[in-house]
């Protein structure tokens, strides 16, 4: 009897400007779904720096995967000097199951830690998933004050969803507020 081989770990590597339509086309089907906040195509590139990518180390040429293209992606975005936030963590259909996702989210996780952050937080629909990772539920926004006075300065959407402003509350009906102290 033979034993079933562990699933082949994802290669996690930084974004490239020439990854972005590749980012795009795993968060559209989840954006239509409601489940992603979707950016512009200039927001993708602005935000490229945030985001790593999974890729499959055993692809052929010319398949899904290879030559380093994106299975799965997700960014974290700096909010303050100790807090940022874990967005657009997006697996494609055809890899969901294989912890992509997790293997994404740990990556993001170091990344954190080696800026020096404390905090980090999500806005999610997959509360399992980030509790598996030390994310607990949280109520409100998990800044002082003068810090909530100093991000309402922010043009950037995904702060105005953090902020809890009622400008983006159709976005986030039903979503989970989550925080993972490091």
């Amino acid at each position: 009897m033979t034993t079933p081989e562990a699933p082949i770990a994802p290669v996690i590597r930084p974004a490239l400007p020439a990854d972005v339509r590749t980012i795009r086309d795993l968060v559209e089907p989840l954006s239509q779904e409601r489940i992603l906040r979707p950016y512009e195509m200039v927001g993708y590139f602005e935000a490229v720096q945030e985001f790593l990518v999974a890729t499959d180390p055993t692809a052929a040429p010319g398949s899904a995967g290879a030559g380093g293209t994106a299975v799965g992606c997700g960014a974290l975005h700096v909010m303050w000097d100790d807090l940022a936030e874990v967005r657009t963590l997006a697996v494609h259909r055809d890899w969901r199951g294989r912890r992509v996702g997790h293997a994404l989210l740990a990556a993001l996780i170091e990344r954190a830690r080696a800026l020096g952050l404390r905090r980090v937080f999500c806005l999610t629909f997959e509360v399992d998933f980030f509790a598996a990772h030390g994310f607990r539920e949280i109520d409100g926004t998990p800044v002082t004050p003068e810090v909530y006075t100093e991000l309402l300065r922010s043009y950037d959407e995904g702060v105005a969803e953090f902020l809890d402003l009622a400008r983006v509350k159709p976005n986030t009906l039903g979503n989970s507020r989550m925080l993972l102290e490091l």
